[in-house]
């Protein structure tokens, strides 16, 4: 039996679920995730197939360029401004989930942390969580 995740904005009106399994979780210190958050990092479930989650409801979107360089692209509800999710322009198959968007945030299981380069002193994360500079390769 799959596992399901199973999530949305703040105030209900994007809805998403999927019974995949996750490829990837992270947390991410990159400049643009800080920002993003407001806090010293972001948190994801990367999926492989955006095909496989059903998402209802509107998102609005922007686009960023990552710290890699690549174009990501950030969805989050125009109405309680939470971010659901994001795709990337080179990698356009799969979905990142924001971790704290989940019904059921204790799902996540958080495998490393990349972008230390860009981490702060303020922000540690767990010391059995394998750590990248950047990106590691997928």
């Amino acid at each position: 039996m799959s596992k399901h995740f199973i999530g949305g904005c703040a105030c209900g009106a994007i809805r998403y679920e999927t019974g995949s399994a996750p490829i990837f979780e992270n947390h991410c210190q990159c400049r643009d995730c800080q920002r993003r958050s407001g806090t010293g990092h972001g948190s994801y479930l990367t999926f492989p197939e955006r095909a496989n989650v059903k998402i209802t409801g509107e998102a609005s979107t922007w686009r960023v360029a990552g710290d890699s360089g690549n174009e990501k692209i950030h969805a989050f509800c125009p109405t309680c401004g939470t971010p659901v999710y994001l795709t990337f322009a080179a990698m356009p198959e799969l979905i990142a989930i924001a971790a704290g968007s989940l019904d059921d945030p204790d799902q996540f299981n958080p495998q490393v942390v990349t972008y230390t380069m860009r981490g702060h002193d303020w922000d540690k994360m767990g010391s059995s969580l394998q750590k990248f500079e950047k990106m590691p390769p997928m």
